[in-house]
């Protein structure tokens, strides 16, 4: 089986300047940070980094840590703009910045699949703060943005403002993904496209407990049922680094193998300005019709 790897290019806002030694130097607008990056292994392009911040990795296994400035950084965060999307950047507890830039080119590729479709239905399960959900909507989509978190859906809801979007067809739903899924297969929903990036580990707004290796294959299923032959995708990420691609794949298959259309499988990466290289990210794995 052959993977692909979807690169994220380099755009006014964002930009991977360097990386090497198990670390990368962004720009994010107009500041400059420095994150941890396990899989850069390789040495940088230059060792003169200079950054406003950078964000120390605790000792546990936990993901822990915390952010030292350099230079003063905005608390409420900063505007970006992604194309025609507008969202607020901003250096969180969980090392990144608001938003994830490697997905760039998986919100190009949704669009283009339903480009020829007036008001296609689609659906961002783990919304986060929106700013696929905002790629989809300017493009004249009718979305569906669920996340478990309030406070993420309640950024999402600032970036369509920002976006000059508050007024476009979003429906900003707070509940369990898995749920929320589950009661769509009920009501006999469908969709044209889902979007969906479950994280490793999570838990709904009552407590419920969401482990991707254990949870994934019944979501994958329910959102099965709520595309049909005339759906036009499915696009799947995953950030833990444990699992395969090619098991996404496989998984993607099963679940499909009663539609037309393709499974494909592959890696998330982002292009380094310095050198041009490409610095992975993520797995993915979509169908598409």
């Amino acid at each position: 089986m052959t993977l692909d790897t979807l690169i994220g290019e380099p755009w006014a806002d964002y930009g991977l300047l360097d990386s090497g030694d198990g670390r990368k130097l962004e720009r994010y607008g107009s500041y400059r940070f420095i994150r941890p990056e396990p899989q850069a292994m390789w040495a940088p392009a230059t060792a003169d980094w200079t950054a406003d911040g950078e964000f120390i990795p605790g000792s546990d296994d936990e993901g822990g840590g915390r952010w030292y400035y350099e230079k003063p950084v905005p608390k409420d965060g900063w505007p970006l703009s992604w194309d025609d999307v507008t969202f607020q950047a901003s250096c969180t507890p969980f090392r990144h910045l608001g938003f994830f830039p490697d997905m760039a080119p998986v919100w190009t590729w949704m669009r283009e699949r339903v480009a020829d479709k007036a008001e296609p239905q689609v659906m961002n399960l783990f919304g986060y703060t929106g700013v696929g959900t905002l790629a989809m909507a300017s493009a004249g989509a009718q979305m569906v943005h669920v996340d478990a978190s309030k406070k993420s859906v309640s950024a999402g809801r600032m970036n369509a403002e920002l976006s000059g979007m508050a007024d476009k067809p979003i429906r900003w739903i707070v509940d369990d993904a898995a749920k929320f899924t589950a009661r769509e297969v009920r009501r006999g929903r469908r969709y044209d496209g889902i979007l969906l990036d479950p994280p490793k580990y999570g838990r709904g707004p009552d407590g419920e407990v969401w482990r991707l290796e254990e949870d994934l294959p019944k979501l994958i299923a329910d959102c099965r049922q709520l595309l049909d032959a005339d759906s036009r995708f499915l696009f799947l990420t995953v950030y833990a680094v444990r699992m395969s691609a090619l098991a996404l794949k496989e998984l993607l298959n099963q679940a499909f193998s009663d539609l037309p259309g393709k499974v494909e499988a592959g890696e998330l990466a982002v292009r380094e300005e310095a050198r041009g290289l490409a610095l992975p990210t993520a797995i993915w794995a979509r169908w598409s019709l």
